[in-house]
């Protein structure tokens, strides 16, 4: 089942050129795509960050993988530039640029996001990430 609506105070969790009312409806369509590994949207992982409209009407993406070297990362990107051209038609073309740098963490989930992992996995992916952190720091210190 999608939960796909965009609500008005949502803060949206990549940058974009675009009109709001755009991006709202890339949000939406972003919504309906699902990373492979992790039963979850790829908006609200956090796999986009970026949606800007270059000068010749193309819609360049930048977006991540939760792991480099993800088996599926072509399909989810044809997926991606599928659902956004649905989302956005008068664009002449989209172009899906896959980076690591930054690398995605938790962080970059939305509060849905992680109360949907919450709720498969039964437990918080943000807690358990900050905790590791601190204990490698706590590590590197000694």
């Amino acid at each position: 089942m999608s939960n796909n609506n965009v609500n008005a105070d949502e803060e949206v969790n990549f940058t974009s050129n675009l009109p709001p009312e755009k991006v709202k409806r890339i949000v939406e369509a972003l919504r309906d795509v699902y990373d492979p590994e992790i039963p979850i949207n790829v908006y609200d992982l956090g796999l986009i960050y970026d949606v800007r409209l270059e000068d010749d009407n193309k819609l360049k993406v930048k977006m991540t993988l939760t792991a480099v070297g993800c088996p599926s990362s072509q399909d989810l990107g044809y997926r991606i530039g599928e659902a956004i051209q649905a989302a956005v038609p008068e664009a002449a073309d989209i172009d899906i640029d896959v980076v690591f740098d930054p690398p995605w963490t938790p962080l970059r989930m939305t509060p849905l996001g992680r109360e949907m992992f919450k709720a498969i996995y039964g437990y918080d992916i943000v807690e358990q990430w900050q905790a590791q952190q601190a204990q490698e720091e706590t590590q590197n210190q000694q």
